[in-house]
């Protein structure tokens, strides 16, 4: 296990849809351990495996003091919405108001190739939306509404780290419900 640097902003790794996970291999759960190790180290609610720059549909979570993990994610997002901070690793520093839905039911693997369900609600939901989103190559600041994207990114462009030029905005393809752009 070791602590890894976590990509930022402006990074093509970040921008890229990652690959589903077909090995569940010695490899496999080396990435989720670096994973873990690297979101507690930061410490953060949620890794995906692009944010460090692997480019697979790999990610975290630490949540109410559940450390876990999900390979493969699939997500069921329920009608209701909830609205509030979130921030990001990648984008250190910032917090931003997003809407989200309020409920998830996830469905993907665990490191062994076990199949795993996971629910939740308010901040696990917001979280496993979020790690989802990384493995799309869709960042929370692509949720915004415009308004609070322009205002967001021009924050974030006048950062030491996050002037690496325009920024490319990506919808999700998962359903949002409304929710997208």
């Amino acid at each position: 296990m070791a602590v890894q640097p976590i990509r930022l902003f402006g990074d093509p790794v970040l921008r890229t849809p990652a690959e589903p996970v077909r090995d569940f291999d010695k490899e496999l759960r080396k990435l989720v351990a670096d994973l873990t190790e690297t979101m507690l180290d930061a410490p953060g609610s949620g890794l995906a495996a692009p944010q460090i720059g692997v480019g697979l549909r790999v990610f975290t979570y630490n949540v109410d003091d559940v450390v876990g993990h999900l390979i493969n994610p699939r997500l069921d997002l329920s009608e209701e919405e909830q609205f509030g901070p979130e921030g990001c690793l990648s984008i250190p520093g910032f917090s931003f108001d997003c809407r989200r839905a309020l409920r998830v039911v996830a469905k993907g693997y665990n490191m062994h190739g076990d199949p795993v369900t996971l629910e939740g609600s308010e901040l696990l939901a917001r979280c496993i939306q979020h790690e989802t989103d990384h493995l799309d190559g869709v960042l929370f600041v692509d949720r915004l509404d415009r308004e609070a994207r322009k205002a967001a990114l021009r924050a974030i462009r006048e950062t030491e780290w996050g002037n690496a030029g325009p920024p490319e905005v990506r919808v999700s393809p998962h359903a949002t419900l409304g929710r997208a752009l």
